[in-house]
């Protein structure tokens, strides 16, 4: 296998504009994944500029990336071996500042990214002392069918029921009222990582914008607005009841609503293919 040319990468690391040293956030901050499953980057950015996602703007800017995968299942397979949402303008995946990358993949990693071993990055906390957690929302993670159980498989402690599913309209404020309950009752002395994927923006999504019969782009973008303020209350309570966290918020895709003649995801179109991230602590 060819490696991966990390020399002005690990320069680039020490600038002003470096990633996160996950050196030093492995084993001292419990860490949050939080997918918005299927929000576009143009919904995202737009409410960030309109003031409509008052939680999340306070964590800065939405960045634009590349999705690494045009639907669910090929995006979190990507996403779990360490390959989050690719900076857009990056030519090469070392200019993208990964922070994980698997053990084996590359023997000239820069000291600052998190290398980890079995298999997954949940595998891999697991084994360096985390509680792994997975609350889960799309059918990908319901368990109820061998596809389901895939993803959840790869943490300690999964959950998912139906009131988190995508056709529910309160699936988030429901996850939320089930981590903090958790949150009082299931943790113990370790450091957490906790995935959660957030499906209120996927279809349908109608719902959330009154008097809409049909997902559009307007509802996904008031599905947003919607999950933003049960965002609050998630951390709110972490940095109540946790220690130091750190956060990687981002989507796995995007989808279409009639653009080009495309509809919904796993096509490849720019609506799919472009989506936001951001990385912060708490």
């Amino acid at each position: 296998m060819s490696e991966i040319p990390f020399s002005a990468f690990r320069t680039k690391m020490n600038q002003k504009d470096s990633s996160v040293d996950m050196s030093k956030v492995v084993g001292s901050h419990d860490i949050l994944f939080i997918c918005l499953d299927t929000l576009r980057y143009d919904a995202a950015a737009e409410e960030e500029k309109n003031g409509g996602t008052p939680v999340l703007n306070r964590y800065g800017a939405w960045e634009k990336r590349q999705a690494p995968g045009n639907f669910t299942y090929p995006s979190h397979h990507a996403i779990f071996a360490g390959f989050l949402p690719m900076k857009d303008e990056a030519k090469s995946i070392a200019e993208s500042k990964p922070l994980f990358m698997a053990k084996g993949i590359n023997r000239n990693l820069p000291p600052d990214i998190y290398e980890f071993s079995g298999g997954s990055i949940p595998k891999g906390l697991s084994e360096d002392g985390y509680d792994t957690w997975c609350v889960g929302g799309v059918t990908f993670f319901d368990k109820r069918s061998d596809i389901g159980k895939v993803f959840p498989s790869m943490f300690e402690k999964s959950w998912w029921n139906p009131s988190f599913a995508c056709p529910v309209k309160e699936s988030v404020k429901n996850q939320v009222d089930f981590i903090i309950n958790r949150l009082d009752k299931d943790a113990d002395d370790r450091k957490i990582f906790m995935y959660l994927n957030v499906c209120a923006i996927h279809y349908p999504n109608n719902f959330y914008l009154e008097g809409e019969k049909n997902d559009c782009l307007e509802s996904h973008r008031a599905a947003l607005r919607y999950t933003d303020e049960h965002l609050g209350r998630l951390f709110d309570a972490w940095k109540e009841k946790r220690g130091d966290t750190f956060v990687v918020c981002f989507s796995d895709h995007g989808t279409c609503y009639g653009e080009d003649g495309y509809s919904f995801h796993a096509v490849n179109h720019p609506a799919v293919n472009t989506v936001p991230y951001k990385h912060f602590f708490l």
